[in-house]
């Protein structure tokens, strides 16, 4: 049996059929990837993905952006499902830091957000921050979605982007890891259509719908039950009424209309009130007026 693909995987997957048109998006999204990808140093660039259509990508995006070919290249996944792909040549390196403005020999993990001015390069830079570090939950199990960085200034200073696109995550640290998370399902939905994973952000909504649609029926259901379970539970104690009046010498002196309608209600114990009363030919006031007589005849008996 093929096990089902993650919801991440889906999302990643649609993600990189994203076509890599223009550089500047191009940098932007191998931005992203690289500071929030394993390793980013002057002296090696370490990505490891789990993802076959992210290790594709990944080989087309940094020819786009920096013209250059990766070190390390898996031809084929490695043992324990990963793919690592690695940059250690100097010349290389120096022309990924030259890109974002950053020195050869030592590296501040900053964003430089002359790189990411156009609200397009803003979303490209956060595609690449998610297939990179991030994840999101089946939306059948529960919301939450997040990406992770160990760069604490990174994880600072991505806020004003988000803030600039619209999208307004949390942040926690967890272990040596900073993460940006999205528990509600619009924000979900929001970040992806923004991203470029319109399908996903849909079966988003579509679960949702299909979780409200579930729990009216389900609340519905309940409601109903209980209330039959009142019913079920009014009838027995007017029908044990009635049962004490019937061994008492009160019986023989009811009324008829009285002795009728405790009669119909010992008849039809499953019946509510309303259909009781329909079924006896009176308003349903008029019953509950005849079932409270009843009661009350009932305890003068004891």
């Amino acid at each position: 049996m093929v096990p089902r693909e993650s919801f991440s995987s889906v999302a990643k997957a649609e993600l990189c059929r994203d076509k890599i048109s223009r550089t500047c998006c191009a940098r932007a999204e191998a931005y992203g990837v690289l500071l929030f990808c394993n390793t980013f140093l002057p002296s090696e660039i370490r990505i490891v993905t789990t993802s076959e259509p992210v290790a594709k990508r990944l080989q087309r995006l940094f020819r786009r952006a920096f013209q250059i070919s990766f070190d390390q290249r898996p031809k084929e996944m490695l043992q324990g499902g990963k793919y690592v792909f690695s940059i250690i040549d100097p010349d290389k390196l120096s022309t990924i830091l030259d890109t974002y403005g950053y020195g050869k020999d030592q590296l501040s993990h900053h964003v430089n957000y002359a790189v990411l001015e156009d609200s397009c390069c803003q979303a490209a830079f956060f595609r690449g921050a998610f297939l990179a570090g991030g994840s999101i939950l089946d939306p059948q199990k529960r919301y939450h979605l997040e990406f992770a960085t160990s760069h604490y200034h990174v994880a600072r200073e991505i806020q004003p982007l988000m803030a600039e696109l619209e999208l307004a995550p949390k942040t926690v640290v967890r272990g040596a890891s900073y993460v940006t998370y999205f528990k509600q399902s619009e924000a979900i939905s929001d970040f992806l259509t923004t991203i470029g994973a319109p399908l996903a952000a849909m079966e988003i909504m579509n679960t949702k719908l299909e979780k409200n649609i579930y729990n009216k029926v389900n609340r519905r259901s309940n409601c109903d039950m209980a209330n039959l379970d009142k019913a079920v539970a009014a009838a027995q104690k007017q029908i044990s009424t009635i049962q004490r009046l019937r061994q008492s010498s009160l019986w023989d002196t009811l009324p008829d209309t009285l002795r009728l309608t405790a009669v119909l209600r010992v008849e039809n114990p499953e019946l509510p009130l309303s259909q009781l009363a329909e079924l006896g030919g009176i308003s349903k006031s008029c019953l509950n007026h005849r079932l409270r007589k009843l009661t009350e005849l009932a305890g003068s008996c004891d």
